[in-house]
């Protein structure tokens, strides 16, 4: 019994080591892990990928980063900033980049430089839409507010990503 139960876990971890070796969703073909953001109010997080499975928590944060990290059919398993996770159902999920703020008073910078202007300065916990971002700066904007923050005070973005 135990050398079964040792084999289809070993076959299993194999399969799982073969999917995530692929960097890609075997579904949407996008990368994995991929960032995205939450469409809806509330979203249902399951423990597994279907309506069958039980609620373990709802997000109630429409516009949260969150990070795609596998699929199945039309259900992706998501994690926050926290680490905390299960499957979503796709049409909960926008391709829409957000970004949570991980420094309370975070400034935002008229230019990508520490001593530039300050435009405003976010509280800890803002979730701000992501735009262009630079080896060490991303441009934000939130509630009207626009301007550079560094990198690596949010969380929703790589340290190496790069968008224009």
């Amino acid at each position: 019994m135990f050398q079964r139960a040792l084999a289809v876990g070993l076959i299993l971890w194999m399969s799982l080591g073969t999917a995530w070796a692929a960097d890609k969703g075997p579904v949407t073909n996008l990368p994995l892990p991929r960032f995205v953001s939450l469409k809806a109010a509330e979203a249902n997080v399951r423990r597994g990928p279907s309506l069958t499975h039980r609620i373990d928590w709802v997000y109630k944060r429409r516009d949260m980063p969150l990070e795609v990290v596998a699929e199945h059919g039309h259900w992706r398993q998501v994690r926050d900033r926290d680490g905390a996770g299960g499957w979503v159902h796709y049409s909960l999920l926008s391709g829409v980049r957000t970004v949570l703020v991980l420094q309370d008073m975070l400034p935002l910078l008229a230019q990508p430089a520490p001593e530039a202007k300050v435009n405003a300065r976010l509280e800890l916990g803002v979730v701000a839409n992501l735009g262009e971002c630079q080896p060490e700066w991303c441009w934000l904007s939130v509630n009207g507010y626009k301007g550079w923050a560094p990198k690596a005070r949010l969380w929703g973005v790589r340290l190496d990503e790069i968008r224009e």
